[in-house]
């Protein structure tokens, strides 16, 4: 199984990031390629920019990526109650590649933490709704609150009962592939 995680963030210290690669690692086993939003940064979408420049190829790039895994491990970053400018960005341009829904039709593990209470609760909500508009078949979520009491960079989650959440729903996700 292959396997695309990444963080809806251009941070270059994403506590997402740090989150979604420690998810990534009970997936052992399996072709796992991290991306980084850094790498797909393009001009803001504006409809007459479209029109007059085409598509970026760093979107068709993007595209290909989702399109070649088998599962999307993806965590949102929260800005403001909403999704990141950057993954939004990338969200768009990839969305207006003709033909197809931006995460064409791949089962996904969505998740979000933020140093707050909520763990980013808002995006995820939003998202959660959202995605399968877009073609994200959501099979489970989760949300890390209060990242830096609960998130150890040498040990990952060090909150039992989160822990232990994330482990069950993994083994949901893993279930649902042997069906």
């Amino acid at each position: 199984m292959k396997i695309i995680a990444f963080a809806g963030s251009n941070s270059d210290v994403s506590i997402n990031r740090q989150l979604v690669t420690f998810a990534s690692g009970f997936f052992s086993g399996h072709l796992i390629e991290i991306l980084d939003l850094n790498d797909y940064e393009m001009p803001i979408y504006k409809n007459e920019r479209e029109i007059e420049n085409g598509i970026p190829q760093l979107a068709h790039d993007f595209a290909a990526k989702i399109d070649s895994s088998d599962l999307i491990l993806l965590s949102l970053a929260e800005n403001n109650g909403a999704y990141s400018a950057a993954f939004k960005n990338v969200f768009d341009w990839v969305s207006r590649i003709s033909g197809r829904k931006v995460f064409a039709e791949k089962p996904m593990f969505l998740m979000a933490t933020s140093p707050g209470k909520r763990g980013g609760s808002s995006v995820l909500e939003i998202a959660s709704k959202r995605f399968p508009f877009d073609g994200a078949k959501v099979l489970e979520t989760f949300s890390l609150p209060s990242f830096n009491e609960n998130f150890d960079s040498e040990q990952g989650i060090v909150h039992e009962e989160k822990l232990q959440e994330m482990e069950e729903k993994i083994e949901q996700i893993k279930a649902f592939f042997k069906k």
